[in-house]
């Protein structure tokens, strides 16, 4: 088989297909993480929204993991891990819903801490029920006084959780929690599953009628709304993953796309941990937009948070129908910038580059990075290079229609009799020589476009190079890659 993709250059080192290894005393031991692709559902209604919240490493995203019945928010024993919304499916008893996982809420602290509690009330207003979750292990403090306090005023359905409630003497011990005003406590432990079921149970008591008695299951949903026929051919939302190196503007370029402050910006490095996907409704259609945490170089990775993120990182590439590379348009075009691309290369989507912060930079630097870009970065072709300022919005605008390029490109299905016309045309005014020629050609696969050669020997790869510019330019496929797999006969 021949792939006439570059090949990946120096690996951004490839990466290994685990989860988190997590401390056993305070991780929760759950089914192998899924991939992207293998998340629940986008919902096609509004099912009711479950938010959980608390201070930081009171166990949310343990309980978050618990509740979708997967590893898929990053847990540690530390607090702070945690910075943006991460929402997903769920089910209970037949009965769908969306539960989000937040960071820790904080009633002060620095600029950071303010915006991830800022995360927290955004996701707090669009909730049809909070789970309030304390620390049964710990007690009552004063932030959870605070938190108390300023979701009382918010007038949404709220059920205090005691996390860590781990035995009957703990259990015993939550009533303290009772001064908060809110109920009587929910005793869990989500690490090992205690007593979940019993909140899960409580949770959808608490939802609206309709959403108890209306709402189809996520087996329903997916075996067809309604016993309406599916469509077969019926595709999926594009996914459209933005990647590049820490700190270079990607989830300011993600709020400003999706078009609310949904990701957690800080010119700290490495703000963003989770890879975060939100379903927005275009003119062209619904996209799904990916942000992902910055990647370093693997070998300068030395906090286990952050290598996580980087494994997710790349998982999202490996899934995404398009991927953006935003690169620092004020500090150049880097090494790390160059395996980015061709990680994103290699793993077949088409590729975008996006020069960020393009206002900050003056004429003469303008024109050494576009230098720079065509030196390191020729491999990619012609990939469309757009520059903007994601802070300003200006040219952000000009992104839709080259995403609908790329994804329409990236899934094109081109007729196996105009294949073959175009190939022996090819053939025929430039034979390959030594007697080779390709008999037959079909297209095998999409995403992205694959075709088989079926030859009568071995073809040279400089000739298979003149045939895939061929099928690029006659089917106007542009920069998205071309896989082509040779078959020799017998």
């Amino acid at each position: 088989m021949t792939n006439t993709s570059p090949p990946a250059g120096p690996p951004l080192d490839q990466a290994p297909d685990v989860t988190a290894s997590e401390d056993r005393s305070s991780e929760e031991i759950l089914p192998e993480e899924s991939s992207a692709g293998e998340e629940p559902e986008s919902p096609g209604v509004d099912l009711p929204t479950v938010v959980i919240i608390g201070r930081p490493n009171v166990g949310k995203s343990t309980l978050f993991n618990r509740i979708v019945g997967s590893q898929q928010a990053i847990v540690e024993d530390r607090p702070g891990i945690t910075r943006d919304r991460k929402e997903l499916e769920a089910e209970w008893l037949d009965i769908p819903f969306l539960v989000v996982d937040t960071g820790g809420w904080m009633p002060s602290g620095d600029a950071l801490d303010i915006k991830v509690s800022k995360q927290v009330e955004a996701a707090v207003q669009e909730a049809d029920v909070v789970l309030f979750l304390v620390d049964a292990s710990v007690g009552l403090t004063d932030d959870d006084q605070a938190i108390a306090n300023w979701i009382r005023r918010s007038g949404t359905e709220v059920v205090v959780v005691a996390n860590k409630a781990d035995n009957e003497r703990r259990e015993n011990e939550m009533w303290e929690f009772m001064s908060l005003g809110m109920g009587e406590p929910v005793p869990v432990s989500a690490l090992h599953g205690r007593r979940a079921g019993d909140l899960l149970d409580v949770v959808i008591e608490r939802f609206p009628v309709a959403a108890r008695g209306n709402y189809m299951s996520v087996a329903d949903r997916r075996a067809g709304r309604d016993d309406a026929e599916v469509d077969p051919d019926e595709e999926s939302a594009p996914r459209v993953a933005i990647v590049g190196r820490p700190n270079v503007g990607k989830s300011t370029l993600f709020n400003r796309l999706v078009g609310e402050d949904r990701a957690v910006v800080h010119d700290l490095a490495g703000t963003t941990r989770d890879s975060i996907d939100t379903l927005v409704e275009t003119e062209d259609g619904p996209i799904v937009f990916i942000d992902t945490a910055g990647m370093r170089r693997k070998g300068k990775i030395d906090d286990s948070a952050e290598y996580y993120s980087f494994v997710r990182a790349l998982r999202a590439i490996d899934d995404a129908d398009v991927a953006l590379l935003v690169i620092d348009a004020t500090v150049g075009i880097t090494a790390q910038d160059q395996r980015l691309a061709e990680r994103v290369d290699a793993s077949g989507c088409p590729i975008l580059l996006v020069l960020n912060k393009w206002d900050l930079v003056g004429t003469e630097a303008r024109l050494e990075v576009q230098a720079e870009l065509r030196r390191m970065l020729a491999f990619v072709g012609d990939a469309p290079v757009l520059k903007i300022s994601a802070l300003s919005g200006k040219n952000v605008d000009k992104l839709r229609p080259l995403l609908q390029e790329s994804i329409s490109q990236y899934h094109t299905r081109v007729p196996t009799r105009d294949v073959n016309k175009v190939i022996a045309a090819a053939q025929q005014r430039q034979p390959a020589g030594g007697g080779a020629k390709i008999l037959y050609a079909l297209q095998g696969a999409i995403d992205p476009p694959t075709f088989t050669f079926f030859v009568n020997r071995e073809i040279p790869q400089h000739y298979l190079r003149y045939i895939e510019r061929t099928i690029r330019e006659e089917f106007d496929l542009g920069s998205t890659a071309i896989k082509i797999r040779v078959r020799k006969r017998q």
